[in-house]
């Protein structure tokens, strides 16, 4: 629009206005045509007045104020999930492809995102600023201390919305819901299984890596992973880098910790549809259910012996191999069963953690402290009978 003396040229009816109100107040048509000539006015332009089209000029401007909507335009092929942000659709689809294209320079450990890539090699470093003020342990992260310190606190404030169970870690609520609706997004890229936690697909996809070019400087066996060849080392070396935040037992595995430490909150989810046996982990209520079904998959191919589970399984058939594989670091000693080489080593520390409820009595296994409280409570039943005047042998059994 443009001015002519003391009035306001109108672009759509070429009138004469005194005020561009009264000019755009003329009838409903005239107000819709100026309302679409101001859209078009208001329009980004370039330095020759060519519209500029705005994703593509902003694109970070505009995702960046998408967050602040509902809006999720991105959505992920092989699953129902949107997202508002392209680079967050491209993380979540290496849950699906499983790729993790940044690797640590000190470890063979590997990332889906950056960021976590540059917190994990903080780890390598000696520095840890943060301590926390509730004990001595000192972290490298202000996140990681934020959640360590929730095992003082017992803070869980995330609540899981079918059970009562609650979490300190949102991821820890993830995964746990999983267990209820049985959503399973890390499939395998070899093979169709689908797993609900992305270290067990790490896990089952070595089974499909024919090379194993990690190995053992201490004895033959070769591995697909870094990280499994870490935790098979601490066999040799001993070493237990876990503890346990509700009692002083440490262990090597991560998720061994994990399962012990469910021991001290009671919770077990998994329950027999059969019994009213309840387990900690969805593997031991499959291996249970086997006891009412009769069920034993695992064979053995030297005699055809039949197992309910793997581990006895593989027990069992060093009887035929002569397979030794447990070395004892104190001395020469080779064992079939990693049970026997714990229970041997405490003849060499002196280790007796089971200790008789009765008297001062320790011993290295838990079937000897209850064959030597038995003998107490044998003299116990003798002494009341001998009280009430009653002999042995005229006892009913």
């Amino acid at each position: 629009m443009s001015t002519q003396g003391n009035g306001y040229d109108c672009l759509i009816s070429a009138k004469l206005c005194e005020r561009p109100i009264q000019m755009e107040t003329k009838d409903c048509d005239m107000r819709k045509a100026i309302s679409g000539i101001k859209h078009e006015l208001d329009k980004p332009r370039d330095s020759y007045g060519r519209q500029i089209d705005v994703k593509e000029a902003f694109p970070v401007q505009i995702e960046y104020e998408m967050q602040h909507t509902e809006e999720k335009p991105y959505q992920c092929s092989q699953c129902d999930k949107c997202f508002s942000l392209k680079t967050r659709l491209v993380q979540h689809m290496r849950t699906h492809a499983g790729e993790k294209p940044y690797k640590c320079s000190y470890c063979a450990k590997s990332f889906a995102q950056k960021q976590n890539m540059v917190q994990h090699q903080i780890g390598h470093t000696e520095e840890k600023p943060y301590h926390c003020s509730l004990c001595d342990k000192r972290f490298a992260r202000t996140n990681t201390l934020f959640y360590h310190q929730r095992t003082h606190t017992g803070e869980k404030p995330y609540q899981c919305s079918q059970c009562d169970r609650c979490f300190a870690l949102k991821s820890h609520l993830v995964e746990h819901m999983r267990t209820h609706t049985g959503e399973k997004p890390y499939q395998c890229r070899h093979c169709d299984k689908r797993f609900a936690q992305n270290v067990n697909l790490v896990q089952h996809q070595t089974t499909h890596i024919s090379e194993k070019p990690y190995q053992c400087s201490d004895c033959d066996k070769s591995f697909a992973l870094n990280i499994n060849l870490v935790q098979h080392q601490r066999t040799h070396t001993g070493e237990k880098p876990h503890q346990c935040s509700h009692c002083d037992k440490r262990f090597s595995r991560k998720n061994t910790l994990f399962y012990h430490q469910q021991k001290h909150t009671g919770h077990k989810l998994y329950q027999c549809s059969q019994c009213e046996k309840s387990f900690t982990l969805k593997s031991h209520l499959v291996v249970h259910r086997r006891t009412h079904t009769g069920e034993k998959p695992y064979q053995c191919s030297h005699c055809g012996k039949s197992f309910a589970q793997n581990t006895n399984l593989v027990q069992h058939e060093r009887t035929h191999t002569g397979e030794k594989p447990h070395q004892c670091s104190h001395c020469d000693k080779c064992f079939a069963h990693k049970g026997s080489l714990k229970y041997h080593q405490r003849t060499h520390t002196g280790e007796k953690p089971y200790q008789c409820i009765h008297c001062d009595k320790c011993f290295i296994r838990k079937s000897q402290v209850i064959a030597h409280q038995n003998k107490h409570t044998g003299e116990a039943i003798t002494n009341a009978l001998i009280n009430t005047k009653v002999l042995p042998s005229k006892v009913a059994c």
